[in-house]
């Protein structure tokens, strides 16, 4: 079954910047919004997002990702490790999101120096903080700590390091702190190809490999779902806290996904439904290879449970996979050959032939479950 390493390392997310659909409504006070990155996968959506109410946007970064992105707002160039010095000065905004932090001492520096001149720190965190999914979890489960002292990222130190840096967020601004802990974040142009693993090989077409029990509870987020809420709702009323964002708003399983993906998709697809027990021993490893999903069992049981109420009680909602599914693949679909010849998650196309093989002749003989739905026709 999936360790707690995998699950941590399938929630680093980055990617570049997508489709928007803005809501074309200005704010009833536009605010002046310093965006720590703002140039990868997240933040140009938080940008599009703003935009389209009016506030004033402000961009500290690197200037090494898509450097030329964004070429008429205001951008500050500098480094989060000890290179703060544009942020300097005196300069005063509204709001702080930090999208960008995930050292501990990155993200004191930044919201110690910003704390006498901004009211609001918005922090993008992680539901990996959490220290037990064998358990219910909202947001006042207990997070994950470190073994050792590190500032060294990696799947197993991740959901800590976060943890510390919510810490230090609020130890700089009591008081002035949103932290929102989103699931997997999905969407056009998410360069992990987790869950655009499906939209693609639905649109395929054909028997498809689909794991565990339809029933199995899923979690994700679209990016501009997470945008939209992250500006309209959070930055615009003030809402201070701890949020979980992840969806849909009700309990949903791998197989209600993927009807969704499939009519996205063009209802091409037949589902072999494939029990974890059986994957397991064919060496398909959750979430990795079957993206998205990770068993109702053991350190996992409730990574597709994880309490969302708060935040949809904020103003959370969520589009569908068919509707998420459709604008993945536009995007995927209008990419180079060089870059769809080969998924970077998900099952490969012969293991995937091979395990259904071995599925169908296996010798107990009971009845494949098949989803007999298929596409839904």
């Amino acid at each position: 079954m999936t360790s707690r390493r995998a699950f941590l390392q399938g929630s680093l997310a980055a990617a570049a910047a997508m489709t928007f659909r803005p809501r074309i409504a200005a704010a009833a006070k536009p605010k002046k919004i310093l965006i720590l990155g703002g140039t990868g996968f997240l933040g140009p959506v938080l940008v599009a997002a703003a935009r389209a109410h009016g506030h004033t946007l402000t961009l500290f970064n690197r200037g090494k990702t898509n450097p030329g992105r964004f070429a008429d707002l205001e951008q500050l160039h500098g480094d989060r490790d000890g290179h703060l010095e544009a942020l300097g000065g005196g300069r005063k905004w509204d709001v702080v999101i930090d999208d960008s932090g995930y050292v501990p001492r990155h993200v004191k520096d930044s919201a110690t120096l910003l704390a006498p001149n901004v009211g609001h720190y918005l922090f993008v965190s992680t539901i990996s903080v959490y220290a037990d999914l064998g358990n219910p979890a909202d947001e006042n489960a207990p997070v994950a700590k470190l073994k050792e002292p590190t500032e060294k990222v990696t799947g197993e130190t991740y959901g800590a390091l976060k943890a510390l840096c919510e810490e230090a967020a609020s130890a700089a601004m009591p008081g002035r702190v949103t932290v929102v802990r989103p699931g997997l974040i999905v969407g056009p142009e998410d360069p992990t190809d987790r869950f655009t693993y499906w939209p693609v090989r639905l649109q395929r077409g054909g028997e498809v490999l689909a794991p565990g029990d339809p029933k199995d509870p899923v979690a994700y987020i679209d990016v501009r779902d997470l945008a939209n809420w992250m500006v309209w709702s959070v930055v615009e009323k003030h809402l201070l806290g701890t949020f979980n964002a992840l969806g849909p708003a009700h309990t949903f399983g791998v197989g209600e996904m993927l009807d969704g993906v499939n009519k996205g998709a063009g209802k091409k697809a037949r589902l072999t439904w494939v029990d974890a027990a059986f994957l397991e021993k064919q060496g398909v490893q959750p979430w990795s290879d079957m993206p998205v999903w990770v068993p109702p069992v053991g350190d996992g049981k409730y990574s597709g449970l994880i309490s969302r109420a708060r935040a949809v009680k904020a103003g959370l909602t969520f589009r569908s996979a068919a509707d998420t599914t459709r604008d993945t693949l536009a995007w995927w679909n209008a990419l180079p050959e060089a870059r769809r010849s080969k998924l970077r998650a998900g099952l490969a196309a012969d293991k995937e032939q091979t395990v259904l093989a071995a599925w169908h002749a296996r010798g107990d003989k009971p009845d494949a479950k098949t989803d007999k739905a298929d596409a839904r026709k």
